[in-house]
């Protein structure tokens, strides 16, 4: 007996079959993100970090001879380095004053000079620092007991951001250390080009070299210029002999990077520069101390935009909504989506 050929069963089995594939195939990959997950943010910047050490890295293995893991290696070590040795110091350092601070007090040795009469006429809140610090010069322990809830939520505020320093570096050294081994693997470049190809077919290497320009020009433009402006105002924190000038330049490179900008830092040290200079002299700083920090004004524009493919308003705009909505990684895949998305509408709107 012949069987009844029956076209729509088999096309209903098919798609049964089809779905069932696409369902376990889907189950697969949500289940690998889910795995991989808590290891996103370091490969992000393990890939962002080899990029920006590429040149270098091909620089120096072609000085070394082709040998392409040793100049990994040193990469790796020197970037470490450069991490590591300055958190431990500004971690360390920050412990020993709390310690310090916290055993002064409790011995009675700690003592604060006599506030100026000037600092009352300071505009907004000259009258009740004054009446602070003048509590404070006359009796610690009261100042101490007045304030403690205040000072124990500075005190736990202090703890945190050192806590939150100490995992960021960790952060850092695993994306380090990932770079170093995409680096030698050459693996960034290559995934990357197949990746943009199996999306955008002809155009994979124009978007490939997009994402890595991007990349560049974040790096200069907001990390390259918030080091330069950290380091013109430390070495005029040096100069004008602010105390912890060093603490307080890694500060402002901080608020640089995050685009707060150094203007937090800024107004305690220009009021400290007016109680212990004469008004001459700390007017002097103080115009340093803004022209040092509007020099981000200049210099943004001119890195960040240099050789783009791109707007630099795209650019700073992707890093900026990237940083709100992702964090720190966000100043990059902001810059990097944008960019794309740029591309891809004036590709459709000239096509």
């Amino acid at each position: 007996m012949n069987k009844i050929h029956n076209p729509l069963g088999n096309t209903i089995k098919a798609s049964i079959e089809v779905s069932i594939r696409l369902l376990f195939f889907f189950l697969l990959v949500a289940w690998c993100l889910m795995i991989l997950y808590p290891f996103l943010t370091p490969m992000l910047w393990g890939v962002i970090f080899a990029v920006v050490f590429s040149p270098l890295y091909l620089s120096l293995a072609r000085y070394l001879g082709g040998r392409t893991k040793l100049s990994a290696s040193i990469i790796v070590i020197l970037s470490l380095s450069i991490i590591l040795v300055p958190s431990y110091f500004f971690i360390a350092s920050m412990v020993d004053g709390i310690i310090e601070v916290k055993d002064e007090i409790a011995s009675g040795a700690i003592s604060i000079p006599s506030p100026d009469a000037n600092v009352q006429d300071w505009p907004i809140v000259g009258d009740k620092i004054y009446q602070i610090w003048d509590l404070g010069s006359r009796n610690v322990e009261k100042l101490v007991s007045t304030y403690s809830s205040q000072l124990a939520a500075a005190g736990k505020f202090i703890v945190n951001v050192a806590m939150g320093i100490g995992g960021d570096v960790l952060l850092f050294v695993l994306a380090i250390i990932i770079a170093g081994v995409l680096l030698t693997i050459k693996g960034t470049n290559d995934v990357t080009r197949k990746f943009y190809g199996k999306l955008v077919g002809e155009r994979g290497n124009e978007f490939t070299d997009l994402s890595i320009k991007t990349i560049q020009n974040v790096v200069k433009g907001i990390l390259g210029v918030a080091v330069i402006q950290s380091i013109l105002l430390g070495i005029i924190f040096f100069a004008a002999n602010v105390p912890y000038a060093g603490v307080w330049a890694l500060l402002c490179l901080l608020l640089s990077v995050i685009q707060i900008g150094p203007v937090i830092v800024m107004i305690p040290i220009i009021i400290y520069l007016y109680a212990n200079t004469t008004p001459g002299i700390a007017t002097i700083w103080t115009i340093l101390i803004i022209l040092a920090s509007l020099s981000d004004n200049v210099l943004k524009p001119i890195l960040l935009g240099k050789g783009a493919p791109v707007p630099m308003l795209v650019i700073f705009l992707g890093s900026i909504g990237g940083f709100i909505m992702s964090g720190f990684v966000g100043l990059f895949t902001g810059a990097i989506v944008l960019s794309l998305g740029y591309k891809l509408f004036a590709a459709w709107m000239n096509e």
